[in-house]
């Protein structure tokens, strides 16, 4: 029986590793070609790891709850063929739609101060992954802390999950109570000034539940989204514009083309795709909306990559990425905006298509919305909601004079960064999107 190791496969441009969450076969079990036989989990994405070929669980060779690096062998499989062994294989992950969004370059939530590092063990002799290392670093949390969270890995271990489900809980039963002070006389004429106080961070009010209300805890991703926001609100000092435009000719010429369009290409054309060529296009223009932040300097990105939010079936966002958008025409962007929400909502996107976005776009407009205030995907300084197109009177200037007519219009909202966008470059930004929106030809070519 020859046999093949399979090797953790690569799972992003910035994953160097993955903790192994489950065995879903065990050794001497038979295993058919693609069949999932472990799920792993990283900071971006919870994923499935499926056998290259068909034939038998030979040896387990890293037990659930370990870290292991990409290209580290995990598992042997034997066949009845003869002969050599083959080359090692790498599987190819097949992710569950649960990353964080991130968005996007898919960086877990970063905690405002870094606790000292941890051990790799602890007094009771528990082990510590480097994942959950890291996250305890950067939450603040110490070894004596770690010491006291319940694990459910293996041996009483604890796992990404365990610690990502205490940091919402954590501290709440040592809040005192605050007790209001006497009122104290007035300060003497020659009184010094009293010290400064230092500052304290906020810490959100206890909620009671009342009598037949329900309590529903959040999953791993609604976790991870809500504490992406909220760092994201901290790191960036948020600004938007808004712009109305007038999309009449574009929603005339959308009519007049797409059963073509879907006859010709097999692919529906909606609006999501003409609005990414159109961003694309003013990014082009204006590259320094293209950049990050690091400290004081800032990272001019050189490829264009726009993510889009796609609501999934659980309620919950995820943000795949269209990678170099500006180097696509119409045609190739229906295709992919089609491909990635298709497979969004049935959880089938690679770790890769939600990471390394440099910009995005979210439809408002999907769920009636005429305009929203949307948060900034970090490391990202700007993203633009698109609202409802809707018919409204208008003023329409024509060489004879102005006259009232019945248009298509649309609101747009610019969120940016305001340490390195001012307004200028954000509402020039949204007003170049609207002029080319504005501008599209009745007889565009598809």
């Amino acid at each position: 029986m020859s046999q093949i190791e399979i090797l953790l496969p690569k799972m992003g441009e910035s994953v160097a590793e993955a903790t192994i969450i489950k065995w879903l076969k065990n050794e001497g079990d038979r295993v058919e070609a693609d069949e999932p036989i472990v799920e792993i989990a990283t900071d971006k994405v919870d994923s499935e790891v499926p056998a290259p070929e068909a034939g038998i669980l030979v040896k387990r060779l890293v037990n659930e709850g370990d870290v292991v690096k990409v290209g580290q062998p995990i598992a042997q499989v034997g066949n009845a063929a003869g002969g050599a062994a083959p080359a090692p294989a790498v599987a190819a992950a097949a992710p569950k739609a649960t990353a964080a969004p991130a968005t996007t370059n898919g960086q877990a939530p970063q905690a405002s101060a870094a606790g000292a590092p941890v051990q790799r063990t602890g007094p009771t002799g528990k082990f510590y992954s480097p994942l959950v290392r890291n996250i305890a670093q950067s939450e603040g949390i110490s070894l004596d802390e770690l010491e006291n969270i319940a694990g459910s890995g293996q041996g009483g271990r604890v796992t990404k999950k365990d610690i990502l489900d205490y940091l919402p809980n954590r501290g709440t039963a040592t809040a005192a109570p605050v007790v209001a002070a006497a009122p104290a006389p007035p300060p003497a004429p020659a009184a010094t000034p009293a010290p400064a106080t230092t500052a304290v961070k906020p810490v959100a009010p206890k909620v009671m539940p009342g009598p037949g209300d329900e309590v529903l805890e959040m999953d791993r991703m609604r976790k991870l989204i809500a504490d992406h926001m909220v760092m994201s609100k901290s790191t960036s000092p948020h600004v938007t514009s808004f712009v109305e435009a007038d999309v009449t000719n574009l929603v005339m010429w959308r009519d007049k083309v797409k059963g073509a369009f879907e006859k010709r290409e097999g692919e529906k054309l909606t609006f999501t795709p003409i609005f990414i060529m159109a961003i694309a296009q003013a990014i082009k223009e204006m590259p320094m909306i293209n950049v990050q932040v690091d400290g004081y300097n800032i990272i001019k990105k050189k490829d264009i990559n726009i993510g889009m939010a796609a609501a999934l079936p659980s309620g919950n966002l995820i943000v795949p990425v269209i990678r170099n958008a500006d180097q696509l025409n119409l045609v190739g962007l229906a295709r992919k905006v089609n491909d990635l929400a298709n497979r969004a909502r049935e959880n089938k996107l690679q770790p890769d298509e939600i990471s390394g976005g440099t910009y995005t776009v979210t439809n408002v407009g999907t769920f009636g919305n005429v305009l929203g205030t949307p948060v900034i995907n970090q490391p990202q300084v700007a993203i633009m909601a698109t609202g409802a197109i809707r018919k409204k009177p208008a003023v329409i200037e024509t060489p004879a004079g102005d006259l009232i007519g019945i248009r298509h219009m649309m609101f747009l909202s610019h969120s940016y960064d305001h340490r390195v966008v001012d307004g200028a470059l954000g509402g020039r930004f949204v007003r170049r999107v609207a002029d080319i929106l504005e501008g599209w030809s009745l007889d565009q070519p598809f």
